[in-house]
């Protein structure tokens, strides 16, 4: 369910990460500094040895909190363990926290962190539902050097790590669980998470799209290593290499037109006898002396250790292989919108991505977009985010319309 799917890291040499969930752990007001790792025992290995986990760098901000005082026991009349709170919404025990809210942002990428900072700035006191694997896919990127006000670059999950600690500065309340279904037929709207119903007056899904894989073990362990699905973001990582595309589509294309301003050459392999993409796309890539076309060419694995050597193909007609030397390899074979629990309720496109009405609204009234889960042009982290902005502001003005809040002060954005 979670965020933000498209931006993996390519850069050769630099580790994956592995996805993990931890603690909510706020940060400290007078500092402006989160006091610990919002994610838990999160860890990346950048010793480029292929080792895996044995040597990790783990992404700590500073010494843990202090622990604040024993909760209260949940009430034993109670065996779910949701307990009134007298004069205020409800709340789980089992997760610490309120179950209803004036706004509830389900996916925790940059698109929803966003939104729970402006919407936790303007006191609406939002509730996350992150995810298991809470951060999205910048989680697993390594070097981001695209996203503003890094010059020198910033891993993928200690800027996630940042937009948490943000967002839970000023008062969001973040769970990490994954949503099991939606009911948006009445206000206020109604989640369900691992057991829990959520009840927000308003709503933003942010939960992204995500990258789809050939599904080799090779592919995922060279992830972040030289393997990448983001031409966008890694292809200046490839300056002067050989690497391939995989995919038919347009999506392939115009990736393997916009490498050649990296890469001394593109192979572009797919694995049918014929391109599915637009005849402009075709002809573009067929023209550019840069792009070696290879048809009816499956990859079969990904070679390197610590990061991406070549790649094993096979001929899809005669069945024979052969190696070939590459230094990276992105995978253009398509994008899977996490949308599954909304299509009940908000409107599709023929993509599967959420229809987007009047820059963040839906054709529920109350229910908000933002992010990789309805753009399928941009797919960057700063496009995200500045969705979670919109949809943000458009949520704070729809409650106070509705007469749920008050006006906010300008200062609040």
């Amino acid at each position: 369910m979670t965020d933000d799917t498209t931006r993996q890291a390519g850069k050769p040499g630099d580790a994956t990460a592995n996805n993990g969930s931890g603690p909510a752990v706020g940060g400290d007001a007078g500092t402006n500094q989160p006091t610990s790792n919002p994610f838990g025992s999160f860890a990346i290995d950048f010793s480029g040895d292929g080792g895996g986990m044995s040597d990790p760098v783990s992404i700590n901000f500073g010494p843990p909190a202090a622990p604040g005082p024993p909760a209260a026991p949940a009430a034993t009349s109670d065996p779910a363990g949701t307990v009134p709170a007298p004069g205020g919404p409800r709340t789980d025990a089992r997760h610490g926290g309120r179950t209803e809210s004036k706004v509830i942002i389900i996916g925790s990428g940059p698109a929803g962190l966003t939104a729970a900072i402006y919407a936790a700035r303007a006191n609406l006191e939002p509730i996350v539902l992150a995810g298991s694997a809470p951060g999205g896919q910048l989680m697993i990127t390594s070097d981001v050097e695209n996203y503003p006000g890094f010059p020198d670059g910033i891993q993928g999950p200690e800027l996630m790590a940042a937009f948490r600690a943000q967002a839970e500065r000023f008062g969001t309340q973040i769970v990490d669980v994954d949503i099991d279904r939606v009911d948006f037929s009445t206000r206020p709207f109604r989640i369900w998470a691992r057991g829990t119903e959520y009840r927000g007056e308003a709503v933003i899904v942010a939960t992204g799209a995500s990258a789809l894989w050939l599904g080799l073990e090779s592919e995922t362990r060279l992830r972040g290593r030289g393997v990448s699905a983001c031409a966008t973001c890694d292809g200046f990582f490839f300056r002067d290499k050989e690497i391939a595309v995989v995919g038919g589509g347009d999506t392939a294309l115009e990736e393997a037109t916009f490498l050649t301003r990296f890469a001394s050459k593109v192979h572009l392999l797919h694995r049918r006898d014929a391109f599915r993409g637009s005849k402009i796309m075709i002809d573009r890539a067929v023209a550019n002396p840069k792009i070696a076309i290879r048809l009816n060419t499956a990859v079969d694995e990904v070679l390197g250790d610590a990061k991406v050597s070549g790649l094993r193909l096979r001929d899809t007609q005669t069945g024979e292989t052969d190696e070939v030397d590459m230094q990276g390899l992105f995978i253009a074979i398509g994008y899977r919108p996490n949308t599954d629990a909304f299509r009940d309720w908000l409107e599709v496109d023929d993509k599967g991505y959420l229809v987007v009405h009047d820059e963040t609204g839906s054709k529920v009234d109350g229910v908000f977009i933002a992010g990789d889960v309805h753009d399928h042009r941009y797919r960057q982290a700063v496009t995200a985010a500045a969705d979670g902005c919109k949809a943000a502001i458009d949520a704070e003005r729809w409650l106070e319309s509705m007469g749920i809040t008050e006006a906010s002060t300008a200062g609040a954005w």
